[in-house]
């Protein structure tokens, strides 16, 4: 993350708890406004291209329980929306140099297993 992480982060005056990597303590805290004040936090605005990796991440997640690591983030974003998008250049484009750790934080999921 660009600078340094809040521990609450206050989204319409309600104020959203945070662990130390700057992920929700709390998954249900999650909507888009939630996720547009963390993708500030990265310096990143949100467009069209990047509600679309997060939407597929947050289907991935309720189907499986998992945020996807490095490889499966790629894997499941060729799968899901063409080979051109599903690779790491797309995506850290979008998300910055670790896209699997921005994305699920911006989504309001968990830290990906393995990825550090």
């Amino acid at each position: 993350m660009k600078g340094k992480t809040p521990v609450t982060l206050w989204v319409e005056q309600r104020a959203i708890a945070l662990d130390k990597d700057g992920y929700l303590k709390n998954l249900a805290d999650w909507n888009e406004r939630v996720a547009d004040a963390l993708a500030q936090t990265e310096a990143i605005k949100l467009t069209d291209a990047h509600w679309q990796i997060i939407n597929i991440v947050r289907q991935f997640y309720a189907e499986t329980g998992l945020s996807p690591a490095t490889r499966p983030l790629i894997n499941l974003i060729a799968e899901k929306a063409g080979a051109e998008k599903g690779k790491s250049i797309y995506l850290m484009r979008l998300f910055g140099g670790k896209p699997a750790l921005s994305v699920s934080r911006i989504a309001g999921l968990p830290r990906p297993a393995n990825c550090f």
